[in-house]
């Protein structure tokens, strides 16, 4: 049994690689998904930066394609 809701489902494209989602899913809960920490990434979607504070309202079409890049601290 899956902990993924049940649903339709779509293609979209992070970092180069296919991956299927829930339809509608916004970029924080993907991120949550991906069990990336949001304090420590940026988003580029369809090329083009989305900002924190859209992370919410912006929904994941089918056929999106995502850029998440991590910020990794050091000395």
């Amino acid at each position: 049994m899956s902990n993924k809701p049940a649903g339709p489902e779509i293609l979209i494209h992070v970092n180069g690689a296919p991956r299927t989602v829930p339809e509608g899913l916004n970029v924080r809960t993907l991120l949550v998904e991906l069990k990336l920490d949001p304090a420590r990434v940026a988003v580029e979607l369809n090329r083009e930066i989305v900002r924190k504070p859209e992370w919410d309202n912006t929904i994941i079409d089918a056929g999106a394609s995502l850029e998440i890049v991590t910020f990794v601290g050091g000395g």
